[in-house]
């Protein structure tokens, strides 16, 4: 009896769905612009974010924003950085410093009504007013179900299960998480890792071994457990094999890292935490660059307001977690969880050992007992990031892929739905591997610099056969090179917002995604101050 009512119960939730016009999974910034677009519109709509935590890098440390050329991002993206840069003229945001002072060690991220430097908490606030301003629904950490999650009649998504049982029907959906797994599970092509040159006649994708910049080892580094003997084995963190051939396509995804929130100011400084199994032979590597004289402090500060930074990776060995994430895109949660966790200790072991450890030099340590978690960030996850940054993971593939030949503008698609902002392909390392004269060297990291260039509407949504109501505005299509040019907030942001703008249409005009009328798109886009193509003046 008690069997058969649990039973009925599981049933009866299965059975009862939340119906709304447009259904959007991922609480990232593409996310909340195209939730928020949604509402604007009038469309009813419900944010699903899988994690207890919303707007993904923006409130999890990645605070100097990516912005490049800021005359490009229009619309809603706008409107936050304006909101942001209002924030930021009211006295008491200030504490630990003054406008003036950040103005000039931050130029450029303090425009005439926007601003590009942000703590997260700050973000976190002005995300929270789009959506509570507009009415949107938020539904927290609600995972969908990876095994038969997305019901679907024919080419048409009619809802999507969730792990808890609760379902979400309806007649738009938008995948705006950074994993895509909304579009894989509802059977829409897409790939991992890097495609070879020869593919889509590149140049700067596959295997780059040949390229050069600061993120690499001195020559003199040794990758052996015994110092010249390769019978002793490698050191943690080197691939057994090396790279295949020059321009090939892999598995390899660039690398994933934690943007750290840190601070000098004593009082709002809180120490280093050490993980519970630190290991000190993982940061070998380190050492033996640092021993071999590449003093250079180990991460580059991005400063945000009130004598905070925002840290990203910089040289040979740094927050970027290099080869331990090829499996993370297409994974399962609880494997996703254990490579989050293996992140989580790398990096915490990291900053420990370079604050710490006595091999380190002075100069270097010094920087890292000066510099550390801010404690007014992050409150309720020990100070720590709640977001690594998934800086790629599966991309779409549809009718219109965007590659290089976008970036150097050999090919301008004509339906664009927001511009690329920043102004280089950007990809970081992929793998570390010992070369032909037995040193240790990192391969995959790449930055060239791009002209700007319309996204196409082809490439955010999926090929007709596959799914006829399904927008996807982070993982869109496009080569692993060319996706280092997209892979911005702010651009998420744009997208997002053309999305749901693109999905109110399909309602409007009772029709699938791919076949809404883009002039009627278009000049909803540029009503609402969307930057299509590069104005004439900027030529």
């Amino acid at each position: 009896m008690l069997t058969h009512l649990l039973l009925t119960f599981a049933s009866c939730c299965l059975a009862a769905a939340d119906h709304h016009d447009l259904v959007v999974y991922g609480g990232t910034p593409a996310g909340i612009m195209a939730a928020v677009e949604a509402k604007q519109l009038g469309i009813s709509v419900v944010l699903i974010e899988p994690s207890g935590h919303l707007g993904g890098m923006t409130t999890a440390g990645l605070g100097r924003t990516d912005a490049g050329r800021q005359w490009a991002i229009g619309g809603l993206a706008r409107k936050f950085y304006h909101r942001i840069f209002l924030h930021y003229q009211r006295p008491e945001a200030w504490i630990h410093e003054t406008p003036s002072d950040y103005k000039k060690i931050s130029p450029r991220l303090v425009a005439a009504d926007t601003q590009w430097g942000f703590e997260p908490r700050v973000a976190t606030a002005v995300f929270r007013d789009f959506l509570s301003e507009n009415h949107v629904p938020v539904m927290l950490g609600q995972r969908l179900d990876l095994n038969g999650g997305v019901r679907k009649q024919g080419t048409r998504i009619t809802a999507i299960v969730m792990e808890s049982g609760r379902v979400f029907a309806g007649k738009m959906f938008i995948d705006a998480s950074y994993e895509g797994d909304l579009m894989a599970k509802a059977g829409v092509s897409y790939t991992i890792g890097r495609e070879s040159n020869a593919q889509y006649g590149e140049t700067f994708n596959g295997v780059q071994t040949r390229w050069v910049d600061q993120h690499q080892f001195l020559e003199s580094v040794d990758p052996y457990v015994v110092p010249g003997d390769p019978t002793s084995g490698l050191l943690p963190r080197i691939a057994t094999g090396p790279p295949d051939a020059e321009g090939e396509g892999d598995r390899c995804v660039q690398a994933y890292c934690y943007r750290l929130c840190t601070t000098d100011v004593a009082e709002n400084r809180c120490p280093w935490p050490k993980p519970k199994h630190y290991d000190e032979r993982q940061y070998e590597l380190l050492l033996r660059s640092l021993e071999a004289g590449d003093l250079r402090v180990p991460f580059p500060q991005g400063f945000m307001p009130n004598r905070k930074t925002d840290i990203n990776n910089g040289g040979p060995f740094s927050t970027d977690n290099i080869g331990r994430n090829y499996d993370y895109p297409d994974a399962d949660y609880a494997t996703r969880d254990r490579i989050v966790q293996e992140h989580l200790d790398y990096t915490q072991g990291l900053m420990w050992t370079l604050a710490n450890h006595p091999r380190v030099p002075e100069k270097v340590r010094k920087e890292f007992q000066t510099w550390s978690l801010a404690k007014d960030e992050f409150v309720d996850n020990d100070h720590w990031p709640p977001q690594l940054y998934i800086r790629e993971a599966r991309r779409m593939v549809s009718d219109y892929v965007i590659t290089e030949n976008d970036c150097f503008g050999k090919t301008i698609a004509k339906d664009s739905v927001g511009m690329v902002t920043y102004s280089g392909m950007d990809s970081h390392q992929t793998q570390r591997y010992v070369d032909a004269n037995g040193h240790v060297r990192n391969e995959g990291g790449i930055w060239k610099g791009i002209r700007l260039y319309p996204i196409s509407y082809r490439a955010i949504v999926p090929k007709a056969s596959q799914c006829t109501n399904l927008l996807v505005p982070v993982c869109v299509s496009a080569s692993h090179i060319a996706y280092g040019s997209v892979r911005m907030e702010p651009t998420y942001m744009i997208l997002g917002q053309s999305s749901a703008a693109a999905a109110a249409l399909a309602l409007e005009s009772n029709c699938d995604v791919q076949a809404i009328d883009y002039r009627k798109l278009r000049k909803r886009l540029l009503a609402e101050g969307q930057i299509l193509a590069i104005p004439k003046r900027k030529h």
